[in-house]
């Protein structure tokens, strides 16, 4: 990714030369490492092995983008450290980071990492040098699944309840990330982050925001504080907190915040050591970089004065009031950059694509290490920006109906004279430097004939040569994975947030919504039913109605009416048992009315989809 790389010196590629801040930082405060760096399940799996980026160690090599391999030497350091007085932090056990608050009695959880087996083990670290003092709250910063899915690792079944608190909306966007869209989005994840790759210069060398995912047992525990305000105060164990709600940043349902009393600001994953996406490549909403900038820059209005260290859930921290301030500043205005000079051009008549091609970033904020795109880059941004605001469609008719991308691929290689002159073009592109318009040709002929070897071969070559070439670790992670699979070894889902933990912890409708998204539309056409669903540990019913291919609902408390008439069955169950009927578990020993084979039809109609769908042959 040339068009945001400027030109590096052999002591820059290792960290040395003048610019150490980054690395003293990433080191300071160290205690201990675990030893060895490596988490297994139960069943003996390796979920997470930080050692096996021992290899970063070495001198960056041509099959790298020494920007990125800086960026993994500094986010494969593994270890407790102290961030301040009673702040501690764990990393590299996962791709994100955990933080531990010391209250009165014990220690509050700041986003518990994936897995319960990587955020046990950094729990255990910290205890091993701080004491077994018991967790006294646990803080979801925002609702992606690497700050809640090792819940139940910091807060087994059989805890005591303790005070679980999270932005507005919480659970409403960690169904739609995670259920509604979770099948798509955790397989592009597969690409994303590269968690197959070999751990190698020619393999995985992290993804810019951490190293890779861990894939052990992702768990949720619903939220019982809901943060509502900007400005709301919080005192869990003694520790006082205050919030700033900050949606439509970098997660839908996200927060900053303060403690006042340490004198320490959690920027959560709103301002961290890179440029982030507005977009990621694994799919999410779009993001609104002008109200995350305005977001930062309220944070430093509120704490920027009255901070002496900032931290968040990836990366190491910043101390010091005045560089705090500067991180604040050059954050915000990268995003209102970017945001705003995508309009300027967008309402100039550039498509999304011209602009990522033109835009660059001015020096002050280019030549910034923490500004870089090591996770989210310009190109895709600018993309994103574009897309929220003008959708898919640049508005060039040629664009309005274009053949989806198989029949396209069929007809640009007749066009070129068959899949071998397709091949043999292409190999002629590649050969001349342009590797960009040879994987063009290249995905075409083999969209056009999937079995043909040399054109997977070939694309998988140009793949390579891209991805070493990325200063992002994330395009990386997908050109070299795309080329595994062409050459034979697929990238599986191994990584699944269908966990039943994870939908108990949703509200009945959300739940329901998961079922509606998997409705075969086309073969429930002519069918109409309705299913009352009686929830007595809720005190409230549903009624689904199955009209036209489209599931609805509505809801009442118990006793109240749901629809004109009786419906077609009627259910009274606990949540639990209902969790388990939509799992495909028999409807026995329930109270029911109506028609037993109604719901049995409504299942029927269920597509259960495939988590390892294609991505590079389809």
């Amino acid at each position: 990714m040339t068009s945001s790389t400027p030109s590096l010196s052999r002591t820059d590629r290792d960290g040395a030369g003048d610019d150490t801040d980054d690395f003293a930082d990433a080191d300071r405060g160290f205690i201990a490492r675990l030893d060895p760096g490596v988490v297994h399940a139960d069943d003996g799996r390796v979920i997470w092995d930080n050692d096996a980026y021992a290899f970063l160690a070495q001198e960056c090599p041509d099959t790298a983008h020494p920007g990125l391999w800086r960026q993994g030497r500094l986010t494969a350091r593994q270890g407790l450290y102290q961030v301040t007085e009673g702040i501690y932090q764990v990393r590299g056990l996962d791709l994100s980071t955990m933080t531990l608050v010391e209250g009165d009695r014990g220690v509050i959880v700041i986003d518990p990492l994936i897995s319960a087996e990587t955020a046990a083990a950094a729990l255990g670290l910290y205890r091993r040098h701080r004491g077994e003092r018991p967790v006294t709250g646990l803080i979801y910063t925002h609702s992606h699944g690497d700050h809640f899915g090792g819940a139940r690792g910091v807060l087994p079944h059989g805890h005591e309840p303790v005070p679980v608190l999270a932005p507005q909306g919480f659970l409403a966007h960690c169904a739609s990330e995670n259920i509604y869209a979770g099948n798509a989005m955790t397989r592009r994840a597969v690409y994303m982050y590269g968690a197959q790759l070999p751990k190698t210069p020619t393999g995985q060398i992290g993804c810019g925001l951490g190293m890779t995912t861990s894939t052990g047992t992702v768990t949720l525990i619903a939220p019982t504080v809901d943060v509502t305000r900007t400005g709301q105060v919080e005192t869990v164990d003694g520790v006082r907190m205050v919030f700033q709600l900050t949606p439509g940043t970098e997660a839908p349902a996200e927060m900053n915040f303060h403690f006042p009393d340490r004198k320490a600001l959690c920027l959560a994953e709103n301002a961290t050591h890179t440029m982030h996406n507005v977009l990621t490549l694994r799919g999410a909403e779009v993001r609104d970089a002008r109200v995350w900038a305005r977001y930062l820059d309220e944070a430093l209005t509120l704490f920027g004065a009255q901070s002496e260290v900032s931290f968040a859930s990836h990366h190491w921290p910043t101390w010091g009031r005045e560089r705090i301030v500067r991180h604040l500043t050059e954050q915000r205005d990268l995003y209102a950059y970017l945001h705003d000079q995508t309009l300027r051009l967008l309402n100039t008549g550039l498509t999304g694509a011209e602009i990522a091609e033109r835009l660059e970033l001015p020096p002050g904020l280019e030549s910034r290490w923490a500004l870089r795109g090591y996770y989210g880059s310009l190109s895709h941004n600018v993309k994103a920006i574009y897309q929220r605001y003008m959708g898919w469609f640049d508005g060039n008719p040629a664009h309005l109906w274009e053949h989806p991308p198989t029949e396209q691929a069929r007809r640009y290689t007749d066009a070129l004279g068959g899949v071998a002159a397709a091949v043999a073009t292409a190999t002629r592109y590649a050969d001349d430097g342009d590797l960009r318009f040879a994987a063009t040709l290249l995905n075409h002929a083999v969209l056009a004939a999937p079995d043909h070897q040399e054109a997977r071969q070939r694309l998988a070559t140009v793949y390579d040569a891209l991805g070493y070439g990325c200063e992002n670790g994330t395009w990386r992670n997908f050109y070299l994975t795309a080329a595994m699979e062409l050459r034979g070894t697929p990238a599986t889902v191994e990584l699944s947030t269908t966990n039943p933990e994870v939908s108990m912890a949703l509200t009945v409708s959300q739940l329901i919504d998961a079922v509606a998204v998997r409705i075969n539309g086309p073969r429930a056409w002519d069918d109409h039913l309705t299913v009352d669903l009686l929830v007595s540990d809720e005190r409230r019913g549903w009624r689904l109605t199955l009209s036209n291919g489209a599931l609805t609902h509505r809801s009442a408390t118990l006793g109240r009416p749901l629809g004109e008439g009786p419906a077609d069955l009627a259910l009274t169950l606990s949540k639990a048992q209902l969790l388990g009927l939509l799992g495909g578990g028999a409807a026995t020993d329930l109270e029911q009315s109506g028609d037993p084979q109604v719901l049995a039809r409504l299942l029927s109609y269920l597509d259960t989809p495939d988590p390892n769908f294609p991505l590079v042959t389809r």
